[in-house]
């Protein structure tokens, strides 16, 4: 029965109701400014009581223009900061107060153009009262325009904010709740946002629509009701291609897969189907059962699948899109563990495997070129027990080059890199310009290392701003937040630099910062993170090693975030932030490009060779079977490398070494040794594997080359595979047919089986009664020797046998056929199992999925 007889008078109660509220929240908010205002006025009246440290950092920031880094004695003042900075200083403040929130997105590469959504909602009974303001600037953040009239003044969800075109099209979508009237509504623009085309959506939508990355106007999205929706038109029409899907993807050449389940929930993982469709939901294909999750990651596509005993499950590989899955040579984990893909790329495989219990660590292993034989990386490899969580960093500045964080046997955590995509670990080198505490260097010398902080540590409450970061353009660069000591006991972390890919670091700043790298590594910013309003930000033109200071306005503000251009060739950063009274977001941008008052020359650049550890060595820079030599900006050149700037290099091929190679599959290289030594769980014991539905068996001296390596000649150790000419598959792959539901077939089957026995002796007896005994009557059976109706009997039981297995064998044949082509299927849906449009990849725990 309804409270509310007539739905208009019921809607304007809603309405003034969420009004009221609104007001009061207003009212409120006002309320707890002023006593902000008041507060910080007391603040200001109380006596400063902090200490002469930072007096003196404060004293030295106003008379000096020289750097504000940790090299002050060598660096000298940058020229030009006070007269050109403030003229390229551009201050905007939003419509919308700071308790609501606030998205922003670059559209194309190099436009200019940048988005921002402010959103100010309030939950309001059984519905939601918000609004949105939608801004527009077309010069890096220096201005922008209200262009909120654009969308109608319609509300747009926060959880979908704002959709961008991956090809940089200039296409952006805006999703808009309009369910006053009854549903949802698109905001379609080609023009780079210039201009917004509404569309009425047919369902309510669940998560952001996806992108198809080969054609971007093919969009995906799934309902609430789990129906799995695509546009082939840029969102005008939309057809539902498939119902009850649990988590959906784009594959390559505009393929989609998605799980579904029979049993009706996407919780029952381990229950779910993977399928494929290839012509945009036109016709479907089955291409995995009994999945737990699943991901796609370079071009290998990826199941976990239960094995059919109990609850545990196991890892599969596809590389042709899922024709063909080889199970991955990896220990079974049960319902406690997970699996983890830390990174794919086109050539191998980094995963996780948890340790039994909660451990809180696992073991890392390396793929070969077919995803299938796994090596043993790294032992003791940290990670979260809810399987999130991890320091692994994958370094985009060089090649072959990733970070990880190890729990030492005596419980310390440790940073480690590889230079070799996993095939051999070291600590980190300690930086000359930084000493342990006293108490570390006396009483715990081997602790008195770099530890650099990333996704685990933030985890563990670490004040940690920033992950590590680096880029492709800005060759050997990372910068990343570290301390040296014991990892776990520092509270404020400080940034360190390496400008060679990780071999050798450098203390650059102290205390956390937000940091971003500008002009492809010729400009580095950082400001300060504290929870003190800041008017100051730091940069340095030659990698880190001095940093300079500018105030950027003389009315300090409180710092949320930075932001620049994504690709890191801008001369734009753009600072995010509220003033004191709490009143309004601020961008503050600077552009950096009038400080560099010349373009770089051919004499601006050095050769410089990668991976150079040992200038004296005649392999000095061989990796993965080749040296790269590359043109990189001089320390001590302030000029523009610009938009335009391309990674130049030089690549010589090397001869093979021990380093080339991998440990083998059964085989691992323990830390800070060179040697590959057999797994004492595999000792004694064929070293076999399932690959294309045939059992291999490995002869190994311990050693397989790198995927990916492009060594030629020279160590070439003796490894051979043997197909045994035994068939293997996984069980998983293909349901039990005759279980369950299958139970009420075998009776029928038993069931007709006896009266085809019955019926096949009698008829065998009376053939023999008319065509061999002269055709005497059945009366006379009796009369006919007895081991002739034994015989015939017998005969007719044999050929029934026959026939029968014809006929089971036809059955089987046909049911595998029917289940692996049916396309219903119903399901609930997990949250933590859906797609959620996170920028990228990961990722991936199969706690989740592997997510």
């Amino acid at each position: 029965m309804s409270l509310c007889r007539s739905p208009k008078l019921c809607r304007l109660v809603v309405n003034m109701m969420a009004i009221c509220c609104f007001l009061a929240l207003g009212l409120f908010s006002s309320a707890l400014c002023r006593d902000g205002e008041k507060a910080s006025e007391l603040e200001r009246l109380q006596p400063d009581f902090s200490s002469d440290e930072q007096r003196l950092s404060l004293k030295k920031s106003e008379v000096s223009k020289r750097s504000a880094g940790l090299n002050e004695q060598t660096c000298t003042a940058f020229p030009g900061v006070e007269s050109t900075l403030p003229n390229n200083t551009h201050t905007f403040a939003f419509k919308v107060r700071t308790m609501g929130s606030l998205s922003l997105a670059w559209v194309g590469d190099g436009s200019g153009v940048l988005l921002v959504l402010t959103t100010f909602q309030v939950p309001l009974f059984m519905m939601r009262f918000g609004q949105s303001n939608l801004y527009r600037s077309e010069d890096y953040g220096k201005t922008f325009n209200d262009v909120t009239h654009l969308i109608n003044h319609t509300f747009i969800q926060t959880e979908f904010g704002i959709a961008i075109s991956p090809d940089h099209s200039g296409k952006v979508i805006l999703t808009g709740d309009v369910s006053e009237i009854g549903g949802f509504r698109l905001f379609r623009s080609q023009d780079f946002g210039l201009t917004f085309i509404p569309s009425d959506l047919p369902f309510e939508p669940l998560i952001q629509m996806l992108y198809n990355p080969g054609d971007c106007n093919a969009l995906l999205t799934l309902s609430i009701t789990l129906d799995l929706w695509l546009s082939e038109d840029f969102g005008t029409t939309w057809r539902k291609i498939h119902d009850s899907v649990c988590l959906v993807r784009w594959g390559p050449k505009n393929s989609i897969y998605f799980t579904t389940n029979y049993n009706g929930s996407c919780n029952e993982k381990g229950m779910l189907e993977l399928r494929k469709t290839a012509d945009y939901g036109r016709s479907f294909q089955t291409i995995a059962t009994r999945v737990y999750s699943f991901v796609l990651g370079g071009r290998f596509v990826f199941a976990s699948i239960m094995t059919g005993t109990g609850t545990e499950r196991m890892i599969h590989v596809s590389v042709d899109g899922g024709e063909v899955w080889n199970m991955a040579q990896l220990p079974k984990v049960n319902h406690e563990q997970f699996y983890s893909i830390l990174a794919a790329n086109q050539d191998m495989i980094f995963m996780h495997v948890d340790d039994p219990e909660d451990s809180g660590v696992g073991t890392i292993y390396v793929s070969d070129d077919r995803g299938t034989v796994f090596s043993k990386s790294l032992e003791r490899h940290l990670y979260t027990t809810t399987g999130s969580d991890t320091d692994f960093t994958a370094i985009a500045s060089l090649r072959g080059v990733y970070m990880t964080s190890i729990l030492t046997e005596d419980g310390a955590v440790e940073t480690v890199i590889t230079f070799d995509q996993g095939a051999k670990w070291q600590t980190l080198r300690r930086p000359q310009n930084s000493q342990c505490d006293t108490e570390t260097s006396t009483n715990r010398p081997n602790r008195c290392r770099l530890h650099l902080h990333a996704s685990y540590s933030t985890t563990m409450k670490i004040n940690v701003p920033m992950l590590p970061l680096s880029q492709p353009s800005a060759v050997g660069l990372i910068l990343a937040h570290g301390s040296i000591g014991d990892a776990e006991s520092s509270l404020l972390p400080d940034v360190f630099v390496s400008d060679d890919g990780g071999y050798t670091w450098l203390l650059a700043l102290r205390g956390p910062h937000h940091y971003a790298i500008l002009d492809s590594g010729g400009l580095l910013v950082a400001v300060e993170h504290t929870n003190s309003p800041v008017n100051q930000i730091k940069f340095s033109t030659d990698e880190g090693q001095c940093w300079h200071t500018y105030n950027f306005t003389s009315d300090p503000f409180h710092f949320s975030g930075m932001d620049s251009e994504p690709g890191s060739r801008s001369m734009n950063v753009s600072l995010w932030g509220y003033r004191n009274d709490f009143s309004k977001w601020v961008v503050i941008t600077v552009d950096f490009r009038k400080l560099l008052t010349r373009d770089c020359n051919e004499g601006d650049y050095v050769q410089w060779l990668a991976h150079s550890a040992d200038p004296s060595g005649s392999n000095d820079g061989c990796v993965l079977g080749y040296k790269e030599t590359f043109l990189r900006l001089r320390k001590d050149s302030v000029c523009w490398n610009g938009r335009d700037y391309a990674v130049t290099k030089q690549l010589y091929p090397c001869s093979c070494t021990v380093d080339d190679y991998h440990c083998d599959f059964g085989y691992y290289q323990p830390m800070n040794s060179s040697e590959c030594v057999e797994q004492e769980e595999l000792k004694s014991r064929p070293l076999e594997f399932c690959l294309n539905g045939t059992t291999e068996q490995l002869q190994t001296s311990g050693y397989r080359k790198i995927p990916g390596d492009q060594c030629e000649g020279g160590f070439q150790p003796d490894r051979r595979e043997t197909d045994l000419r035994r068939m293997c598959t996984s069980n998983a792959l293909h349901p039990n047919f005759l279980t369950e539901t299958g139970s009420t077939n075998t009776a029928v089957i038993v069931m007709v089986v006896i009266v085809i026995l019955l019926t096949s002796a009698i008829a065998g007896v009376w053939l023999v009664k008319k065509y061999v005994c002269g055709g005497r009557s059945v009366r006379h059976i009796s009369h006919t020797p007895i081991t002739l109706n034994i015989f015939f009997f017998f005969l007719s039981v044999i050929c029934s046998y026959v026939f029968i297995r014809f006929l089971v064998h036809r059955y089987s044949v046909m049911r595998e056929n029917v289940e692996a082509n049916k396309i219903e299927g119903v399901d609930d849906i997990d949250a933590h199992y859906m797609e959620t449009g996170k920028a990228q990849y990961n990722e991936d725990s199969d706690q989740d999925l592997l997510e």
